[in-house]
């Protein structure tokens, strides 16, 4: 962990420009540069004013800094034309008017594609794929700086859990992975070169590594690699998880977690392959579920914030209420009171890893070094303040 911690020596000065000596500072962080996120899914009624989850919205601003939006296609489109742009730029800008960052998911999806873009044929199936990552990608910067270009592209071409198959499916299909992979992150890439575009996926067997192997070798630029950790069926452990960062840390790209979730209730069985097939008509969370889920949501962020490539941990949901296959995966129960693990997440990001109002003093010099997890951080001082930042990588 100690290799997260940053340093940065300052030089204050007085009201008059001079080197503040021997004096009493106080400096404090504000922000984490490390993206401690979770789904926005929730806020989008709340920024559209049709909800008021202000409690809820409390305890999200409380631990998490950036949010991930839904732009599943046959939600977003569900009528050719007529997108729902502006019910999620409200959204984007609601989080961005209270500090959080903002990232897309995804551009690119076989599921949740919409039913009329499979009427088309498959050049202008790629035609208009092409174009909805221009529209999407443009018409929200500067809000949304960081996408899922595109999402589990291992299974895309042979996905055929539907009774028809899906357009994009067909296109991964006749175009092949990599190509699909190409006209992804070149229409984002060209949309907004400054936009951090991951590769993402929940397949993390050595297809996956295939597919990066064969995406790198075509000379497709990614900026980081997404991988999921729905951990339905129980914590993979901190050997498990930290050999699998490895494992696609050694490609020298930052990781992204995109995905992940710990249960508070009962377990999926082991022997369960597609966890899409195991949804129960109740799931619910148990006292014993939630005493574990913290135990393991404090071990599972330190193992990941502890390896120097891991630059995002997104969890998928803040509440059980519409949590993803209907598990008990929230970090809030129903009733919006949080659960343990909630207030151990909370305890890591902003206490353990946090720097508050801490009073220090300058040399004889003026000089002040400052340590602290890298992030913006402000310093007072006779009613004065000053903003600056701990970069990552100093110490």
């Amino acid at each position: 962990m100690t290799d997260r911690i940053g340093e940065t020596l300052l030089t204050v000065l007085d009201a008059d420009g001079q080197p503040l000596i021997d004096q009493d500072v106080v400096v404090e962080q504000r922000e984490h540069a490390f993206s401690f996120g979770n789904i926005g899914f929730d806020f989008v009624p709340v920024a559209n004013g049709e909800a008021r989850l202000d409690q809820l919205a409390d305890l999200w601003f409380d631990v998490f800094n950036t949010a991930t939006l839904p732009f599943y296609w046959a939600d977003f489109e569900p009528e050719r034309g007529r997108p729902h742009t502006e019910r999620l730029l409200r959204t984007a800008q609601w989080f961005a008017d209270r500090g959080a960052r903002v990232k897309g998911h995804p551009l690119v999806w076989h599921t949740l594609a919409p039913d009329w873009l499979r009427e088309l044929p498959t050049d202008e199936v790629e035609g208009v794929v092409r174009a909805r990552i221009r529209r999407e990608v443009t018409g929200f910067a500067p809000l949304v700086q960081t996408w899922d270009a595109i999402n589990e592209v291992v299974i895309m071409p042979v996905f055929d859990n539907e009774k028809h198959t899906n357009a994009i499916t067909r296109l991964a299909l006749e175009r092949g992975r990599i190509a699909t992979v190409r006209l992804a992150f070149q229409e984002a890439r060209s949309a907004n070169p400054a936009a951090t575009l991951l590769l993402n996926d929940f397949d993390m067997s050595t297809a996956y590594e295939c597919l990066i192997e064969g995406v790198l070798e075509a000379g497709i630029r990614i900026d980081a690699l997404g991988l999921q950790s729905h951990m339905h069926q129980g914590y993979w452990g901190e050997e498990r998880t930290l050999a699998l960062v490895d494992r696609f840390a050694r490609y020298g790209l930052p990781i992204h977690m995109t995905e992940t979730t710990l249960l508070s209730g009962d377990l999926m069985p082991p022997e369960i392959d597609d966890l899409n097939d195991y949804q129960p008509p109740s799931w619910p969370s148990t006292p014993e579920g939630e005493q574990r889920q913290a135990d393991e949501i404090v071990r599972h962020y330190r193992a990941l914030v502890g390896h120097p490539s891991v630059q995002a941990i997104t969890y998928w949901g803040l509440t059980d209420v519409g949590a993803w296959l209907g598990a008990p995966a929230g970090l809030v129960r129903p009733d919006g009171t949080p659960k343990p693990a909630y207030d151990a997440l909370r305890n890591l990001i902003k206490r353990e890893w946090w720097l508050p109002p801490t009073t220090m003093r300058t040399d004889h010099t003026g000089h002040l070094r400052v340590r602290g997890f890298p992030g913006v951080y402000q310093l007072h001082h006779t009613g004065r303040t000053t903003t600056f930042t701990i970069p990552a990588g100093t110490r």
